[in-house]
């Protein structure tokens, strides 16, 4: 299944959690486009979302998915324990979303941004889209 991670290139909490997924996706299950990109732009209007830059979203296949739900997918294909973070969608995503709401409204507060989106190191570029 092609799974494809939609993410804001010049957030900084963005970059370290994508540099996150990695180190733990020892399937290679995802590859990765910014949102601010013409793949992730594509995307976007392909599954009819828009250009929200406050969301991490994942394409499964012809699904998309946003914020925790997105967040939480992610887990389910994460080596070590991660997997079972998962469990935690069993609660109503609109309660879940008021805590990742919380941190995407701050996040460039919290943890600063780029002015350009990232430069993948060479030994994942290939999962980089853009």
């Amino acid at each position: 299944m092609n799974r494809i991670i939609l993410f804001d290139g010049i957030c900084n909490f963005c970059n370290s959690s994508v540099q996150f997924i990695i180190k733990r996706d020892s399937n290679e299950n995802y590859q990765f486009a910014s949102l601010q990109g013409e793949v992730g732009k594509d995307l976007l209007k392909k599954h009819g979302l828009k250009g929200d830059l406050s969301s991490v979203i994942l394409i499964e296949g012809d699904r998309a998915y946003i914020k925790s739900n997105a967040a939480l997918r992610i887990c389910r294909n994460l080596s070590g324990l991660y997997p079972f973070l998962s469990i935690f969608l069993i609660i109503p995503s609109p309660i879940r979303d008021i805590f990742y709401d919380v941190i995407a409204k701050n996040r460039y507060k919290w943890f600063g941004k780029k002015e350009s989106c990232m430069i993948p190191p060479a030994e994942v570029r290939g999962r980089f889209l853009d």
